[in-house]
């Protein structure tokens, strides 16, 4: 079980020890974060302590508060809160992608304010390309339909969302998943 109680995973798609994508994202040249193009799924748990820093986010953002999830909320066991929305896209990113840099602006703003990025950043995007759904671990679905732009070579998936899995769900199952792996 996640930290914040959702999801649960009892189930690994042995995808994310095989498929490799390059994973060095800061020392990226190709890219120009393709993987912010559709947004991201976020729970109503994290919307909401993203919205409680809207004061500090909303000038590095440029787009009002209530612009930036989709208005749909979808019922979703998997997520903390037991739903889950998603962040709007604004000029064909993610409206938290950084566009001065590059990156997420959540991201940023919190090692810029020296708090811990989890306490803003999704779950979906610290774990991508390792995603989860119907209590899976799995691989985002880029990844394994090979559209991922940076798919092909470098680490594994769950090498490089080794380290979030073990702040998400624990040493535990990060040792059965290291088990896994070899």
């Amino acid at each position: 079980m996640a930290r914040d109680g959702a999801p649960v995973v009892h189930e690994v798609d042995d995808a994310i020890f095989t498929r490799r994508y390059f994973g060095r994202c800061l020392r990226c040249t190709f890219c120009e974060d393709a993987c912010c193009e559709h947004g991201v799924d976020v729970s109503v748990v994290e919307r909401d302590r993203i919205l409680a820093r809207a004061d500090e986010i909303q000038p590095r953002v440029n787009v009002r508060p209530d612009a930036w999830f989709a208005p749909v909320i979808t019922k979703d066991h998997d997520f903390p809160g037991g739903a889950t929305t998603r962040t709007a896209v604004v000029n064909g990113r993610c409206v938290f992608h950084n566009r001065e840099t590059r990156g997420c602006l959540l991201h940023g703003l919190s090692l810029e304010s020296n708090t811990d990025y989890h306490e803003l950043k999704p779950m979906v995007s610290a774990l991508f390309p390792v995603t989860f759904g119907e209590g899976a671990l799995v691989c985002s679905e880029e990844l394994a339909e090979g559209s991922l732009v940076c798919a092909g070579d470098g680490p594994t998936a769950y090498a490089m969302a080794r380290s979030e899995l073990a702040y998400y769900f624990g040493d535990a199952l990060v040792s059965e998943l290291d088990r896994l792996a070899r």
